[in-house]
Order: structure tokens, then C-alpha cells, then sequence
């Protein structure tokens, strides 16, 4: 056997949705190489990773079996260890070899196992060889059989992962209350895990899911009309507004800074330059907003705010319970959802090319109010069912999603104009010129997304649709 003379530093990298181990793949930082394994294969590439997006990683074998994960998730340290490698080799009497073995041992800094990576390679005419080295290295028969996603349980067992989208056990025969109050912690719980990175700023992801979170127990407080008591309703609505209000303008600005590509391939280059003041402004403001909720963040105040709303949903605790407390939860959520999904047809029904955009605007809250309740209730209903009725729900939602945003942005960049003066002449005069013209391509973008809207809603509306949410959402006598 022949060793490396000296332990290598290495740590493994991951999104924070551990969007690499789900796709059975684990990306080790070792100096200047950066080492993706899976269960088939090895690759690697020059470069570093830590902190780094993977559309930012130089072009190589790694970056490209990574382009699957998100491009807004950034790379972070889920641990790191000393990393050795191994060459063993199986010889006879006479000194010939008949099979080699590559041995990489990760040994985590910290509570958990030393992992061994092994990979085989025999040689023609050795087939037994290369089976008994096989076994000697596998030992006696394992409990299981391990792939490259364990290799984060192994070696780092006190890890927490990371779902954004948890589903909420719901029994059948569990009423709305409980329901309600095991959604609303679920939830929390999500929004609390995003805190550290949106104080590190690692990524704009970090905002969103917090922010997602806590819409969705917003919609639980709205939705589940009669769950909790009325005055109980009034608090927590306020309370869950106060947490929610302080992340719009920040979460405004990285939706702008997203897409600044897309707003620069809307112009010709002749305009660029009024654009870039824009941004400048942009990134100066961002600066400025995520400085002031990292304090809110940080504060005794939100600290003591977020405790006792863990403490109120806590197994074991009691907010104060409505009429509807009791109502067992499949036949509420049917009742809810069909409720919702007859609201949704009765306003996509009137939407035509001269239907003002505040009735396209209610038929988006109400379609993403339609999906929250399918998606929150989902463990009720047979999942199979329920994907083929989200599928068009969610392209009708992108179509309204896209003629909202191009309304949100013609106003924004209107609002703009107005409070941010430049005082140089040229400036201004180039970043309005710029404004103008993007407004007008955003304002045509709007009305050909209103045709698609109707579109959608003809797909969506279809009567093998109708049939499934009557089939499995209504109740009789509704």
C-alpha cells in the first residue's frame, strides 16, 4: 500500500437546500481543486467553491454536472475534515499484481465517522482477485448499503437539513385547530432556519423562503376562517404583518438586481448606460435596507417576538380556539378549496382584453390562495391527483405572476424617476431616456401576457379539470 505523506484539508459544499445531495452527489473543496463524486464517477476541476454560485465556477467537468442546482443558491461549508489518499494494491508470491484499489479517507473535525471512499479497478484475467479485494475492503455485511448522500450523516451527524417546502403530517381524522396550529410551526420553524443566512447575506434565496414561510401561515390565519378565535385571528394577523413588512423593499431591490440581464437584453446598447445608473442606485439602497433588517433581526425585540410565537405553537399550547375548532380537517379543507377553486372560475370567467388589472390582480391572490390550501392540505388527498390539478394551476399562476410583475414594474420605475434625481443633467437625461423606453416595452409585455391569461384559464378550466375538483373537493349539498 502506498499513502499520501500528508493529510489534505478539505470541506464539503452544498446549497443550503442541499439541492447536490438530492441529486445523489457530494462536492468536496480540497486547495485548489474542487472534487464532485457520485456513485458512478469522480471529476474534478481547478478552483474554489466556498461561497461562490455555480454559474460563477470556471467551465469544467464539475460546473457542468452541476447545472441542474439553482443558479440564486450559492455554495456553502456543510463541514470540513482531512482528507488522505491511499493506493493498495493485491499481489501474489511471485509479486504480480492482480487488482488496485484508489482509497480516499475523509475524517470530519468534529462528532462523526471516518469515511472510507474506495475505487476498484482489476485487471483482465483476475476477475476472482479483484472480488476477494471487494469483500476484504467491504468487511462483514453492513446494516445497509451506503451511496455519496449518506456521506453528510456520517461524517457530519449534528448537520440540520434543510427542507423549504415541508409537508405537515395531517391525520384524517385531525381537526382544523390542530391542523391549523401544526402548519403555522412547521412554518415557523422554516422561516426561523433562513435568519443566519439572510444576516450573512450568502444569498437572495435566504429572503425568499423566510418570506415564503411566513405568508403561508399568513394564509393559514386568513384562510382557516373559524379555526381560532376572532380576537386571536386580529393578533396574529398583526403580529405575522409586523415580521412580514420590513422585508418588502429588500426583497424589491433583489428581485431587481435578478433580472438586471433580462432589463439590459430589453434595450439596445445605446440605452445601457441610463440602466447602470439605475442599478448603482439600486445596489446602493440594497446596501442600505439589508444593513436595517439585519438590525431588526438582531434586536431583543424581534428575538422576543419570534420566541413567544414558538411558545403560542408549541406542542402543548392553546391560542384561542374558534367555532370552527373542531371541524375535522379533511372535510374543512374540502370545503375551503372548493370554496376557493369556485372563486378562482367565477373571476378568470370575466377576465377579457379590457378587464381592468386590478381584477387580473384578485384572480392572482386568489389562485395562489387556491394553491397554498391544495398544497398545505396535500397529505389528505392522493398526490398523484393532486399534481395533475396543480400542473395547470401553477401555469396560470405564471402567466398572472409575469402580468403582475410588468404592472409592479412599469409604476416602481415611474416612482423611481420621480424620488431619485441625478444632478448631473446628462445623468438624468440618460437614466430617464433609459426608464422611458423600458417602461414602454414592460407596458407591452403586460398586454401580451393578458392574452395568455385567458390562455392559461382555458386550460386550466378544462372539463377533465372541473370533474377532479368536484370529485375531490366538493361535499354533498354544496
Amino acid at each position: 500500500m502506498s499513502e499520501s505523506k500528508d493529510d489534505i484539508p478539505f470541506v464539503l459544499l452544498d446549497c443550503h437546500d442541499e439541492s447536490i445531495r438530492k441529486i445523489d452527489r457530494a462536492l468536496m473543496e480540497t486547495g485548489e481543486t474542487l472534487t464532485l463524486l457520485s456513485n458512478s464517477e469522480v471529476l474534478t476541476q481547478p478552483g474554489k467553491g466556498s461561497g461562490r454560485f455555480v454559474a460563477d465556477l470556471a467551465d469544467g467537468p464539475t460546473k457542468r454536472a452541476l447545472k441542474g442546482t439553482s443558479p440564486l443558491r450559492s455554495l456553502l461549508v456543510v463541514g470540513s475534515g482531512m482528507l488522505n489518499h491511499a493506493q493498495l494494491a493485491l499481489v501474489d508470491d511471485e509479486g504480480k499484481t492482480h487488482a488496485r484499489a484508489d482509497l480516499t479517507v475523509l475524517t470530519p473535525d468534529g462528532a462523526g465517522r471516518t469515511v472510507r471512499l474506495v475505487s476498484l479497478q482489476g485487471l483482465r484475467g483476475y476477475d476472482k482477485a479483484l472480488a476477494a479485494l471487494s469483500a476484504y475492503l467491504r468487511g462483514p455485511a453492513p446494516e445497509k448499503d451506503h451511496g455519496i448522500a449518506d456521506l453528510v450523516d456520517m461524517l457530519f451527524p449534528e448537520h440540520e437539513s434543510y427542507d423549504p417546502k415541508p409537508e405537515t403530517v395531517i391525520a384524517p381524522d385531525e381537526i382544523a385547530y390542530d391542523a391549523a396550529n401544526d402548519i403555522i410551526r412547521t412554518h415557523l420553524a422554516v422561516a426561523r432556519r433562513n435568519e443566519a443566512g439572510i444576516i450573512a447575506d450568502h444569498d437572495s434565496e435566504f429572503l425568499h423562503d423566510y418570506r415564503v414561510a411566513l405568508r403561508k401561515i399568513r394564509s393559514v390565519i386568513s384562510l382557516f376562517r373559524g379555526s381560532y378565535g376572532e380576537a386571536q385571528t386580529a393578533d396574529l394577523k398583526r403580529r405575522f404583518s409586523d415580521l412580514m413588512t420590513p422585508t418588502g423593499r429588500l426583497r424589491d431591490l433583489d428581485v431587481y438586481l435578478l433580472g438586471r440581464d433580462a432589463f439590459y437584453d430589453l434595450l439596445p446598447e445605446s440605452l445601457h448606460d441610463g440602466l447602470r445608473l439605475m442599478f448603482d442606485i439600486f445596489i446602493r439602497e440594497r446596501r442600505r435596507e439589508h444593513r436595517k433588517f439585519v438590525k431588526l433581526l438582531e434586536s431583543p425585540q424581534y428575538r422576543i417576538a419570534l420566541t413567544e410565537l414558538e411558545v403560542l405553537f408549541a406542542q402543548g399550547s392553546r391560542p384561542e380556539p374558534g367555532p370552527e375548532a373542531a371541524h375535522p380537517a379533511q372535510d374543512y379543507a374540502c370545503g375551503l378549496i372548493w370554496h376557493r377553486y369556485r372563486k378562482v372560475c367565477k373571476i378568470a370567467a370575466r377576465i377579457t382584453e379590457e378587464t381592468p388589472d386590478e381584477e387580473v390582480h384578485e384572480l392572482r391572490i386568489n389562485c395562489k390562495k387556491l394553491r397554498y390550501l391544495i398544497e398545505l392540505f396535500a397529505p389528505l388527498f392522493p398526490r398523484g391527483r393532486l399534481k395533475a390539478l396543480l400542473l395547470p394551476l401553477r401555469e396560470l399562476q405564471e402567466n398572472l405572476g409575469l402580468f403582475n410583475d410588468y404592472s409592479v414594474q412599469q409604476a416602481a420605475l415611474q416612482d423611481f424617476l420621480a424620488h431619485h434625481p441625478l444632478k448631473a443633467q446628462q445623468d438624468e437625461r440618460a437614466m430617464a431616456t433609459s426608464i422611458g423606453a423600458l417602461i414602454a416595452i414592460l407596458h407591452q409585455r403586460q398586454a401580451q401576457e393578458r392574452a395568455r391569461v385567458v390562455k392559461s384559464f382555458e386550460a386550466f378550466d378544462s372539463p377533465a379539470t372541473r370533474r377532479e375538483f368536484a370529485s375531490l373537493f366538493r361535499r354533498k349539498g354544496a
